[in-house]
């Protein structure tokens, strides 16, 4: 019999915020951290780590019986899971911190256009058209933020759009796993493909790249993959699908579009990186615009009372 699912009450709005801080945190510690270890040899480390302890998990509760009918799914899945990182690392390396988190949640975006098209139960309704405009409007304003009379940020817009490939990837991710046998496996599996597959894409890439051994053992370092590997990639993740089981999606989505506005609000704080006001308004707007795709039936609710 399947759970009933209730809208999200205080517990889970203070679990949720303690979730949007942790990975609203992510992007500022990858970047402070690049100068003792590449940010592709940290994503690669820390899906290594996640992964080891994730595959212990799947051990304890059961789950491998199904890898015979899921793993080119999975393998899909972690491929793209793994260039989802990739374009964060490297784009960590152009763009700020703040630009990263905020153009990283436009996965919702893509992952709506994606089941769109291939489910007809998940067919968009207008309010979710009119925030997909809202939010590409918003993409452009803000890339209008690297644009200046006297130079173009080339490097930044190029790190930028890394951002939003980064976002496509995780759109893309979700749109394999909703579309195949991966929808029927544990969480534990899925998140298990997606963390191996990630590591080896990434180690293979970092030692084709010549950045396998651009890594300094210093606090930052090992603190950072640590972090990452397993509060990010274990425990967050793992508590994100419990509370999935207990509260409706829609509703808990809503909450994890703060995560964005802590990223933002880190770069600023401990990197100093510099905000234009193009940048600030476009990245209300992105943000606007995913929570009229994503929780359309809580966006609905909300017009209905205030119309009311």
């Amino acid at each position: 019999m399947t759970a009933v699912r209730k809208n999200p009450d205080a517990f889970a709005f203070q679990v949720m915020l303690g979730l949007c801080l942790i990975w609203g945190c992510q992007q500022v510690l990858i970047k402070s951290a690049a100068v003792d270890i590449a940010p592709v040899m940290q994503a690669a480390f820390r899906n290594g780590i996640a992964a080891v302890l994730v595959g212990l998990l799947v051990c304890f509760r059961g789950g491998w019986s199904l890898v015979g009918s899921t793993w080119r799914a999975g393998l899909l899945a972690g491929a793209l899971f793994g260039l989802e990182f990739l374009f964060i690392a490297e784009g960590l390396k152009l763009t700020s911190a703040a630009h990263m988190s905020v153009f990283l949640y436009t996965a919702p975006i893509f992952t709506a256009l994606g089941l769109h098209f291939m489910m007809p139960s998940e067919r968009l309704r207008l309010l979710q058209w009119l925030g997909i405009l809202l939010a590409f409007a918003g993409i452009a304003l803000a890339f209008a933020g690297g644009v200046s009379l006297e130079h173009l940020d080339g490097r930044m817009l190029l790190g930028d759009a890394m951002a939003i490939l980064a976002g496509l990837a995780w759109g893309a991710t979700t749109v394999v796993v909703r579309g195949s046998r991966l929808s029927e496996a544990p969480a534990t599996l899925t998140l298990f493909y997606q963390l191996a597959v990630g590591f080896v894409g990434l180690v293979l890439i970092a030692l084709v790249s010549g950045q396998i051994a651009d890594f300094s053992l210093t606090p930052l370092a090992v603190g950072s993959v640590l972090f990452q590997g397993i509060v990010v990639s274990f425990v967050s993740y793992l508590t994100w699908f419990w509370l999935l089981r207990k509260y409706l999606a829609s509703n808990l989505a809503v909450f994890s579009f703060i995560t964005p506005l802590f990223g933002v609000t880190f770069g600023v704080l401990l990197l100093d990186e510099p905000l234009s006001l193009n940048f600030v308004i476009g990245a209300v707007m992105v943000l606007l615009g995913v929570i009229m795709v994503s929780a359309e039936a809580w966006v609905r609710q909300q017009l209905r009372k205030l119309v009311g």
